[in-house]
């Protein structure tokens, strides 16, 4: 299959605020950093759809013979609440909560964030490295940036210096387009520990309270690295001082990614990433999704219909269809509407696929083929337009119909250009995988609710003959896989 790779792709940089010609550093070679989850709780939807659509990126540079390393980091450590409160550092808060180590807490959580991603049909990347192994890494990059003039050390922690920054003619502001002395003005110094020179510096190391678990020897003392410095050691390690694409979701945009700009134009004197990406919100019914509102749903919810949005549960296949529909720049609403629609229109295709492979050739066509399969590259290439490329597909499907209605005819390369085309795009590039998707759904759904039950059934009659420990034991294992039993004069009601 001819490829329409050379000088075409465009992609959005945020940097810039236009589209541009991608144009690789190093000729056919992609590197690729993906800000990871941060395994203190379950992965939510919104976060799925920000590694759905880099998956997505990722098997289309692929399919056009990039040689992509695409990095995406684990974060188990050093990341504070938005308080800024070192005793509230989400790890150690779950671990109490949940009685647990903080690394078991990770271990539990990146489990469950890989679980999710296989049930999706997500590549894995080609690196996965974590925060806390890379310490040492971390550890260097902040003697360098003490000893440059960039950071300094106080009471133990070691804090980004933004004005010592600015003052060498960098501009700390420059993604979000922020001003330096409307950041300065809006900023409060949320750790009120009087550390740091100006409320907009940034923590590079922190500086372990005795109650504090995590915790690992450095230069300062016992501590634990700042959340923006990982991503900066990590990145940098595996992809260079300079790499071609940088990736999150938007909320990311400040302070994260402009401290990695800050980070790693103080440490190599050079922009770090060529192209920034930034994936937009995920909604639900119209409203931003909360749990503190109770407008939230996780995914596997969304998959089991163990929820009350939805009518019944949604194959994978359906929620990543769903999801392609909108572009990663733009706002992606959910709802039960949109679910249905989505598997009419997958099944749709799916039926038209199973068509084409059956098609009677003509001596001519009367079709184009090699028009439309450029057009599915075109979409692509303009900044990764999943919703412009699934619309070509369901014209790819139109020309099956009117094929095999007698309304048009095609040769028998024309055929099967047009369902190699049609599977490589659903399948290769979308992620698309083929199958009875609703009874596969249903019948998942019937098959769980009856184990957990049984189990349910079992444990009611450990605590009839008050074997307390086998009944806290089936309890605490579906709870270790986000089956959560809640016991009410009705009786037991689970959620999953």
């Amino acid at each position: 299959m001819q490829l329409y790779k050379t000088n075409q792709l465009h992609i959005y940089n945020t940097l810039s605020g236009k589209k541009e010609l991608f144009k690789p550093i190093h000729e056919d070679h992609i590197g690729m950093y993906v800000c990871g989850p941060t395994v203190y709780s379950n992965v939510h939807l919104g976060n799925i759809r920000t590694f759905m659509s880099f998956d997505v990126i990722y098997r289309y540079l692929k399919h056009v013979n990039y040689k992509v390393r695409y990095v995406r980091n684990i974060t188990d450590a050093g990341h504070l609440t938005d308080d800024g409160d070192v005793a509230n550092d989400r790890f150690v808060k779950q671990s109490r909560l949940e009685k647990l180590e903080p690394m078991e807490v990770v271990q539990k959580y990146t489990v469950d964030f890989h679980r999710v991603l296989d049930t999706f049909n997500f590549l894995p990347p080609d690196i996965e490295p974590t925060a806390t192994g890379h310490i040492l890494e971390q550890i260097e990059l902040i003697e360098k940036l003490i000893k440059d003039g960039f950071a300094y050390e106080s009471n133990g922690s070691v804090y980004f210096d933004v004005l010592a920054y600015n003052a060498k003619g960098l501009n700390y502001g420059e993604l979000s387009n922020r001003n330096i002395d409307e950041l300065f003005a809006n900023t409060r110094d949320l750790d009120g520990q009087n550390e740091k020179k100006n409320p907009q510096d940034f923590a590079l190391w922190k500086n372990a309270s005795p109650a504090h678990i995590m915790r690992w020897n450095s230069p300062w003392g016992e501590g634990f690295p700042g959340w923006h410095l990982e991503c900066t050691a990590m990145s940098t390690k595996y992809l260079g001082e300079t790499f071609d694409i940088h990736g999150g979701g938007m909320d990311l945009k400040f302070p994260h990614h402009e401290c990695e700009i800050a980070q790693g134009k103080a440490c190599n004197h050079k922009s770090p990433v060529n192209f920034w990406m930034h994936t937009n919100m995920l909604t639900m019914n119209g409203l931003r999704m909360s749990k503190s509102t109770g407008n939230y749903i996780l995914p596997m919810e969304l998959v089991s219909g163990a929820n009350d949005f939805f009518e019944k549960a949604f194959h994978p296949n359906i929620v990543r269809f769903c999801f392609m529909q909108a572009h990663y720049r733009s706002v992606l609403d959910i709802s039960n509407d949109a679910m249905l629609a989505s598997e009419k229109g997958f099944t749709r295709i799916v039926e038209g696929l199973k068509l084409a492979a059956n098609l009677t050739p003509r001596d001519k066509s009367s079709i184009q083929i090699e028009d439309w399969k450029k057009s599915c590259y075109d979409a692509m290439n303009d900044d990764f337009n999943t919703p412009i490329l699934i619309a070509q597909l369901f014209e790819g499907i139109k020309y099956v119909n009117l094929v095999n209605d007698g309304k048009e005819q095609l040769t028998s390369d024309d055929i099967e250009l047009l369902h190699t085309t049609l599977h490589t795009f659903f399948s290769d590039i979308l992620g698309l995988t083929f199958g009875e998707t609703q009874h596969a759904s249903e019948n998942h759904s019937k098959k769980l609710d009856g184990t957990i039950e049984l189990l349910i059934e079992m444990r009611n009659n450990a605590r009839a003959n008050k074997n307390w420990a086998l009944s806290d034991e089936i309890r605490d294992k579906l709870a270790a896989v986000g089956i959560i039993l809640k016991d009410g004069k009705e009786g037991t009601t689970y959620t999953y």
